[in-house]
């Protein structure tokens, strides 16, 4: 037993620590389960499902970058009713909370997706992602306007009762005014940050290395502004917030709930090692241990509000 108390809430949804992954990062989990003990997640969000199969963007989709990747995979899956039918079973198996992704085209799939995902018990929350970078309707478009934000979480509150949690873009001018839309909306929580809208070049065939031309730009370069942006909106808003962006070791999870993070979500650290979590999970606990903490709690926030108060430490 941990001598020390991880657990946090979202909503009604409790993780036991708290450490998720990354949508579109980790599949549905059981990909990476040769790796990971799943059952010692706070949760599992899986990737990106929509109503109707997808086969995603043109190749080639992902291409390194210093200090991080490029992509443009373009919300690739085998559609709603396979997920349910098929794979949300197995991954239930594991008794850890599941988060799932949804996301549309149009503002009424979101509300239909949730419609459909209510049914089913193992599902534990709904992320609804109204930032993907790499699709050529809806995804980023939505994230950008206040009021667009608004609707979806309000519709996907209509349609379901567990535990909504919108996914916000980086790529605006003022990310608090689209958290407190979400967050108006009824969001229960929120994630931050989606990728950074990004291009990159092939030297060789002088052309665009992505095959959508432009791509999310993720991994450790993207993590400072993936803190300033839970930092500001951790004291704008009320709802708990996931924070991910260069997420790669514990310190890295540390430093998000220092800046106002109830969770973490690990994307490219995934990549870059299977066991980032793992690593992450017992970091935090161990970090706990080592400065006095009895909860995790306690840290949460923790810079802004001794920012705020003028205290060290």
């Amino acid at each position: 037993m941990s001598k020390v108390k991880t657990a946090v809430k979202i909503g009604a949804l409790t993780m036991k620590n708290p450490v998720t992954t990354a949508s579109g990062t980790f599949g549905s989990g059981l990909e990476m389960r040769e790796y990971v003990d799943l059952r010692k997640l706070g949760a599992i969000t899986v990737k990106g499902t929509t109503l109707e199969p997808r086969s995603g963007n043109l190749l080639p989709r992902c291409t390194e970058t210093p200090s991080g990747t490029l992509n443009s995979i373009g919300l690739e899956n085998p559609g709603v009713d396979v997920f349910v039918a098929d794979i949300l079973p197995q991954v239930a198996a594991y008794e850890t909370p599941i988060i799932v992704n949804i996301a549309g085209s149009e503002i009424t799939e979101y509300g239909r997706l949730a419609e459909i995902l209510e049914k089913e018990a193992a599902v534990s929350a709904l992320e609804a992602n109204v930032s993907c970078p790499n699709v050529k309707s809806g995804g980023m478009a939505l994230g950008t306007d206040p009021d667009l934000v608004y609707q979806v979480t309000k519709l996907v509150k209509e349609h379901s009762s567990k535990p909504v949690i919108v996914k916000l873009s980086p790529n605006v001018t003022d990310i608090v005014s689209i958290a407190k839309a979400a967050a108006e909306g009824g969001a229960d929580g929120l994630n931050l940050i989606n990728s950074v809208l990004g291009l990159a070049i092939d030297m060789e065939k002088k052309r665009p290395a992505l095959g959508n031309i432009v791509g999310g730009l993720s991994g450790p370069a993207i993590k400072p502004i993936a803190l300033r942006m839970v930092y500001q909106t951790a004291q704008a808003v009320e709802i708990p917030i996931i924070g991910l962006g260069g997420i790669v070791s514990w310190q890295d999870a540390v430093e998000f709930l220092m800046a106002g993070a109830t969770a973490v979500g690990i994307g490219t650290g995934n990549f870059l090692d299977p066991a980032t979590t793992m690593k992450v999970v017992d970091g935090i606990e161990q970090y706990l241990i080592d400065n006095g903490y009895d909860d995790v709690q306690d840290i949460i926030g923790i810079a802004w509000k001794n920012q705020r108060d003028g205290k060290d430490g």
